[in-house]
């Protein structure tokens, strides 16, 4: 048992060691990576954010955090780099039990001043960190709170409202509370000599033990994370704040097919009249089989031949525009947005430009995307090759994919 004779003094400048309780079970908050303390926000644990928090703060010294015994692997894991920059301690049955272990293993470094904090409150800022610590005395404590805004209810033994409370001068307790050291830590002890166990803070301790304690103000955002909305309120509001990296991919295509007798050729879903047509398994468009390619490209979604292979005979004459769409809604289960799609005709013959806008239409209805972001050109090979010779049409096209962005690592 620590004497309070033991109290070093306070130099405003002293050293402020800090205990964070972890050491709980958090089953309303449901069990996937763990305790809640270990679950997810923002792509890492709770208990990181929450180190994270006094590890940068330059005001605090020593950190041990209490931990379940169950807990040592998870606790590493979950802490990263900053597993080495922590005492970690076996804590005890109850929140009281945990901090009075804490407390003991600062002893050594007996710091001025003591903060103890929730793990399960990863918003706590540095502010208020500042003005719990700046409201710590030679014999005096310090309780971050919020007044209580809600209108309060006293329920009787039938479940019915008794009676309604004033809520005047109440305040809801919050974490960080601040303390001298050796007061606190003799609170604890003697309680814990006591036998007494019924402390759900550290400022009820320190009221049993007539230690003055100085209500400072809270913040709204320092909330303990109880249930599991808790963790993914949390985590909403983490990973929508962290930055991304910008994620636009651009795919190409190409394609090309021979001509046959016929009387039209079908060119970005529009039927043009012509003295042959182009030879395909479906209507061998070939502009919107390159486009297909280059949507697929931009989500590693394979080709055309990947989902529509022309040794199967459903496919036989089929208008291509289905191809198109087939992409595009592969895009968009991968949360692609089609930001551009551009697509050139290679041929000496129809002429492409009296039918552009016919196309672009065409296009526009089957990517979901408004005209100007289709782009159609048209050029000849110059009497060169397969295509200057007049045996077929080529088509290169271009698509640009804006997907949601990555979180860095």
């Amino acid at each position: 048992m620590t004497d309070a004779s033991e109290n070093k003094g306070l130099d405003a400048q002293g050293e402020v060691g800090v205990v964070i309780v972890a050491a709980g079970r958090g089953a309303r908050a449901g069990q996937a990576d763990g305790p809640k303390q270990y679950q997810r926000i923002g792509d890492r644990a709770v208990i990181a954010h929450t180190l994270e928090q006094f590890l940068s703060h330059p005001k605090v010294g020593p950190v041990v955090v209490a931990i379940h015994a169950d807990d040592r692997e998870l606790f590493e894991r979950a802490a990263g780099a900053h597993a080495g920059r922590v005492l970690a301690v076996i804590g005890g049955p109850s929140r009281q039990a945990s901090v009075r272990l804490g407390l003991q293993a600062l002893r050594e470094r007996a710091p001025a001043k003591v903060l103890v904090h929730d793990a399960v409150r990863p918003f706590v800022d540095a502010g208020l960190i500042d003005r719990t610590i700046e409201a710590i005395g030679e014999h005096q404590g310090a309780l971050p709170s919020l007044p209580v805004a809600d209108t309060l209810k006293r329920e009787s033994a039938d479940g019915m409202i008794e009676e309604t409370v004033s809520r005047a001068g109440l305040h809801a307790a919050q974490t960080p509370q601040g303390f001298p050291f050796w007061p606190l830590l003799a609170a604890h002890e003697k309680a814990h000599h006591l036998g007494k166990t019924e402390f759900t803070d550290d400022a009820a301790i320190a009221e049993w033990a007539h230690i003055p304690v100085k209500i400072v103000t809270g913040s709204p955002d320092n909330f303990k994370l109880t249930w599991a909305r808790d963790i993914a309120m949390a985590d909403q509001r983490l990973s929508s704040a962290l930055p991304r990296f910008p994620d636009i991919r651009t795919g190409n295509g190409y394609d090309v097919h021979a001509f046959e007798p016929g009387d039209h050729v079908t060119l970005c879903g529009v039927a043009i009249p012509h003295d042959r047509k182009l030879s395909g398994h479906s209507d061998a468009d070939v502009g919107l089989h390159a486009l297909t390619d280059a949507l697929l490209a931009t989500c590693g979604a394979g080709d055309i031949g990947t989902h529509f292979p022309p040794s199967d005979p459903q496919w036989k004459g089929v208008a291509s525009k289905i191809f198109v769409e087939h992409a595009a809604k592969l895009v968009r289960e991968r949360g692609g947005r089609i930001a551009n799609a551009d697509i050139t005709l290679i041929c000496e013959a129809p002429r492409v430009g009296p039918h552009r806008e016919a196309m672009t239409a065409a296009l526009a209805a089957m990517l979901g995307i408004a005209p100007e972001r289709i782009s159609i050109k048209a050029t000849t090979n110059e009497k060169l090759g397969f295509v200057g010779r007049g045996e077929g049409i080529a088509a290169i096209a271009t698509a640009s994919v804006i997907y949601p962005g990555e979180v860095p690592a």
